[in-house]
């Protein structure tokens, strides 16, 4: 079952690049920019990521967190990070039960081939870690300026 604007985020503890756990609940205070993508170190998620590095100071601006989920394990995450500068949280989701308390563990489908997988979904989380804005199976190119947009410092 997805959670929508409205709900109260599900709470969560995962591992960053670096190893550094990373609590929903220890952003609280900071609307939080929560991002699901499919897999890193591919093209659809590199141009995501770079795009969150490049607005990095408007993301700032707006006093927000940005997060990005992925399914890969720290080793890969890190590597990614690394490889293109990204100076905000990726955070391994190994077993995928952030992404299914979300719901965005979707089936998915490629060349003839069904297979689980993070869809490539936003959620916007209030300071007072309630949903304020969701964009699902978002455009990487896109993303950065319907997140900025939702949280009124577009630049």
């Amino acid at each position: 079952m997805a959670v929508d604007v409205g709900d109260k985020a599900p709470d969560f503890t995962l591992p960053d690049q670096e190893s550094n756990p990373v609590s929903l609940s220890g952003l609280r205070g900071k609307p939080v920019v929560l991002y699901f993508y499919p897999r890193a170190d591919t093209p659809g998620c590199t141009t995501q990521a770079c795009g969150v590095r490049d607005h990095r100071d408007d993301y700032s601006r707006a006093g927000a967190v940005v997060l990005g989920v992925s399914p890969d394990p720290v080793k890969k995450i890190a590597k990614f990070a690394d490889k293109f500068t990204l100076a905000f949280p990726l955070l391994a989701d190994e077993d995928h039960a952030v992404a299914e308390a979300y719901g965005v563990w979707v089936e998915k489908s490629m060349y003839g081939r069904t297979y689980m997988g993070n869809e490539r979904t936003t959620f916007v989380i209030g300071p007072d870690g309630v949903i304020t804005d969701v964009f699902r199976k978002v455009k990487p190119a896109e993303h950065d300026g319907l997140v900025l947009a939702a949280l009124g410092s577009a630049g």
